[in-house]
């Protein structure tokens, strides 16, 4: 039978691989179309490749560690995304302001249409999974980083409304009111993990 810790390594080395692509692609094509709402996604992929690389510690560490060093682990992984939450969320708050305020109007993104279409389709079945091992485990920290891939999920779905109506309508504040609902979703999922909320 699979072993579920092993099985999350393999969940966590494919999030990090998936994660640095398509923040490349997204910081890339967001900084020539000049959209917050792609940069932000593309800042949410970091952000869950940290995340990840975090938990790869985290999962690789369990077989070395007492059921009490285990434990400290675990909250210290917990909290460590949650702030990882509030670092990329007060960022594309500030950047979300600034195009609203100053009304700097972004290019369209055909690019950044199928970056969140992709994720659409990936991010849920991955979340999915690592859900799944975190209960196998008795992982917190497991089930908060999925909980963070779930999310990246839900912003490609506000992500692709913002780029779309960007792009078939020219309604070009359509971005930066996206990023502001990322905003919400990431400080929402970051307070929840700093209380240590399931």
């Amino acid at each position: 039978m699979d072993d579920p810790y092993k099985r999350g390594i393999r969940l966590e080395y494919f999030t990090i691989a998936y994660n640095v692509l398509e923040a490349v692609a997204s910081l890339f094509f967001g900084g020539i179309a000049g959209s917050i709402a792609l940069i932000g996604f593309g800042l949410d992929s970091v952000v869950e490749s940290l995340s990840g690389g975090v938990l790869l510690w985290r999962l690789r560490k369990h077989e070395t560690l007492t059921e009490e060093e285990e434990e400290k682990v675990e909250k210290k992984a917990v909290k460590f995304v949650a702030v990882t939450f509030f670092i990329l969320g007060a960022y594309v708050l500030f950047e979300s302001g600034k195009k609203l305020i100053l009304q700097e109007v972004p290019e369209p993104s055909l690019p950044g249409i199928i970056i969140a279409a992709l994720s659409m389709v990936i991010m849920p079945l991955l979340a999915h999974r690592k859900l799944k091992a975190a209960a196998e485990i008795g992982s917190k920290a497991l089930a908060a980083d999925s909980k963070e891939t779930l999310a990246c999920a839900l912003l490609s779905v506000a992500l692709l409304l913002g780029l779309g109506l960007n792009y078939t309508v020219g309604i070009w504040w359509a971005d930066p009111i996206v990023g502001l609902l990322i905003v919400f979703f990431l400080f929402r999922e970051g307070w929840e993990g700093w209380r240590g909320e399931d």
